[in-house]
């Protein structure tokens, strides 16, 4: 990152959540409200925070990802902090991914994990007039419904994330090699900056690699990368975003567009941010202040006013057809 003055490019180093006095629940909550630092706009529901099983480990945070499968999300603030323990990070995320496969069905799910979540959290919208487990299992259906998953899908497989400021070189080895092997573990680096005294932060997921070109490619190739997605996982993964649907001219710069259930409406601007009420906003941005969620998906909750079908119906029906 660089600071552009005088026309020189000035670079800003950046710096770590231990200098900044964050401790790694600092970093949880943060990933708790902002799921869209590691979703890569897909969507996912945090079902669960510091969840203990059996043998008394504590996972950091447990979601549902766009599959309806279980997702692990193991959270070290720094390097220093990953090569401290005694285990390594990744081996100790396989085993809390191994005690959540037996999650077998959503009843489960919510019993164990959500509810018990749910009752906690105290910035988690509630209908007064359900019990928990009634509001959990309303959640559920509701994210099931807006990502088109069938309930028979629920949990096949496991996913698994690791988030740091920093990750070593045997960590990232080990997960190359664990993609490459059919095990679904990401690495996603959170790389805090301070800029006059205010906080920014960089999210780059650096493993599973996409590309040839992408390093680590002597570790990893397509062929076995591929191994680790279902067929309509890679379908999702592969659809257009917003700038690439401005390009192909499947929408276009001043459409209307209307927030999923909402009465609030923007128009698309050509670099794939919409105007509101004269300000120019993020996508993401618009969606939340509206449902005063704290982290929105992105593409399932933004309806095209002219074609009346959300953006994510839209380019769904145009990669299918481009694939005829």
């Amino acid at each position: 990152m660089y600071h552009i003055k005088n026309k020189e490019a000035i670079p800003i180093e950046p710096t770590s959540f231990s200098e900044l006095q964050m401790n790694e629940h600092d970093v949880e909550v943060l990933i708790k409200n902002n799921t869209n630092l590691i979703a890569e706009d897909e969507s996912m529901l945090i079902v669960g925070q510091q969840v203990r099983n059996s043998s008394n480990g504590i996972c950091d945070l447990v979601g549902l990802n766009q599959n309806g499968d279980l997702v692990l999300i193991e959270i070290k603030r720094d390097r220093k902090d990953m090569e401290a323990r005694k285990e390594a990070f990744e081996f100790q995320a396989i085993r809390y991914a191994a005690g959540f496969a037996t999650v077998k069905d959503i009843e489960d799910l919510i019993s164990k994990i959500y509810a018990p979540f749910l009752e906690k959290s105290i910035d988690t919208k509630r209908d007064p007039s359900l019990t928990i487990t009634e509001q959990a299992n309303r959640n559920i259906v509701t994210f099931f419904q807006d990502n088109n998953i069938s309930i028979e899908d629920f949990n096949q497989r496991q996913q698994i994330i690791l988030v740091a400021s920093d990750f070593d070189e045997q960590t990232k080895s080990a997960v190359a090699w664990l993609n490459k092997n059919g095990v679904e573990m990401y690495c996603f680096k959170l790389i805090p900056y301070k800029i006059n005294d205010e906080l920014y932060i960089e999210s780059q997921k650096i493993l599973p690699l996409d590309h040839y070109e992408d390093y680590y490619v002597d570790l990893i190739d397509k062929t076995s990368t591929s191994k680790i997605k279902r067929k309509r996982s890679s379908q999702r993964r592969n659809l257009p975003r917003i700038d690439s649907m401005l390009e192909w001219e499947v929408v276009k710069a001043g459409d209307m567009l209307k927030a999923k259930n909402h009465d609030s409406t923007a128009v698309l601007l050509s670099n794939g941010n919409v105007e509101v009420g004269g300000e120019e906003k993020s996508i993401q941005q618009w969606l939340r202040e509206v449902t005063g969620w704290s982290s929105v998906e992105t593409y399932a909750f933004t309806e095209h006013v002219e074609k009346g079908k959300t953006l994510s119906e839209i380019r769904r029906e145009y990669m299918e057809e481009r694939e005829k």
